[in-house]
């Protein structure tokens, strides 16, 4: 099985990811650390993103999409669920073609929906566990408040993301996602097309649910 997951920062797509990663026994393969891996491996591929991070640009196409395809042929034998990757409709077109010329298969696209506005408080209440970033930790979301300060899962300490904190790079950040023309959201509604015309089957869920009621939503889709 092959997803590629979309949803905004603050959706719980890394905690679902993370869930689908356990149930369906899938590699949950994100976009940063696939440039972690090749540079920390000292891939070819990996020493030409160096170059450009090292100068603050931005890794061309050219580069990024090789390196998803190499990330996912040897990390995905028994499937895999690729998030945060494509972000702009180019990139979903792009690696689309260079997915169909691998052979590779797409067998879903999720989508998880939620407004800007909650997207946002969302990301500025979580909280970040020390032991475990899978942890679901945020203030604003009662079913998921930490307790007396610490991760409600394990007891460990909290911390904050300094850029979750800012609202200026949290809008930033939704400014990318949430654009339909160019952005991501572009790059989703590429792949409802393609669903629409049977190449894979594109799955929608409502985000503002809990953490439980998205995951049963999932597995149930999934199934």
């Amino acid at each position: 099985m092959n997803i590629l997951f979309f949803g905004p920062n603050g959706s719980g797509k890394g905690t679902q990811g993370a869930l689908m990663k356990q149930k369906f026994n899938l590699a949950h393969i994100e976009s940063g650390a696939i440039f972690r891996e090749h540079i920390g491996k000292g891939t070819e591929l990996g020493r030409q993103a160096k170059a450009y991070i090292d100068r603050g640009d931005l890794v061309p196409d050219a580069i990024t999409i090789p390196m998803v395809l190499e990330t996912l042929k040897h990390n995905g034998a028994k499937g895999w669920l690729l998030d945060g990757f494509p972000r702009n409709v180019f990139q979903a077109e792009k690696l689309w073609e260079a997915m169909q010329a691998s052979g590779f298969t797409l067998d879903y696209v999720v989508e998880i929906l939620l407004p800007r506005e909650t997207a946002g408080k969302r990301i500025m209440g979580r909280r970040i566990c020390e032991a475990d970033t899978n942890h679901p930790n945020n203030i604003h979301i009662a079913p998921i408040q930490p307790e007396n300060g610490r991760c409600r899962v394990c007891g460990c300490k909290l911390s904050a993301r300094s850029d979750d904190q800012d609202e200026k790079a949290v809008n930033k950040r939704h400014d990318i996602y949430y654009d339909d023309k160019n952005g991501t959201l572009a790059a989703a509604r590429f792949f409802k097309v393609l669903a629409a015309q049977g190449k894979c089957r594109y799955i929608e869920v409502d985000g503002e649910g809990d953490i439980s009621a998205v995951k049963e939503k999932l597995l149930t889709e999934l199934a």
